[in-house]
């Protein structure tokens, strides 16, 4: 089974596991959502260490939390109909690729790739990592090998 090569920008099918689940205990994501990927680093030998950040329907109640995806990105890529925001205060760490991808049913790896962010708003999503990182205001959950 070949696993497509990661990028930046790029919309996967994910388990993404909230900070809040993870200090609760869990080890799993409670719900498959589309993720972002905006690290995809190759380390010593062929591990890829990726981090993603969730895509969620709930309105953010800090808008520098997450920033709303256009209608237009939401129809290409294949996500619902309903308003989606890229949360941008939590992360999740895994080496690619990791047990809590989600292929579609019946189909083969390459379907964890839902489409790609159009680099405006991949950039955006960046620079408001950026600023967190800079101001210590944001959650990095390490998922499991």
């Amino acid at each position: 089974m070949t696993w497509p090569a990661p990028q930046v920008g790029q919309i996967i099918r994910y388990a993404y596991l909230w900070k809040r689940e993870a200090d609760a205990g869990l080890e799993e994501g409670q719900k498959d959502r589309p993720a972002v990927i905006v690290v995809a680093q190759r380390r010593e030998g062929s591990d890829i260490r990726v981090i993603v950040v969730p895509i969620t329907h709930a309105p953010p109640t800090d808008l520098s939390d997450a920033l709303e995806i256009p209608r237009a990105t939401c129809r290409r890529v294949g996500l619902d109909d309903e308003r989606q925001w890229i949360v941008v205060s939590e992360l999740n760490s895994f080496l690619w690729p990791g047990p809590d991808l989600r292929p579609l049913p019946g189909q083969g790896p390459a379907s964890v790739i839902m489409g790609l962010l159009p680099a405006k708003l991949s950039a955006m999503v960046n620079e408001r990592l950026q600023a967190r990182i800079v101001q210590r205001r944001i959650a990095i959950t390490a998922r499991g090998e």
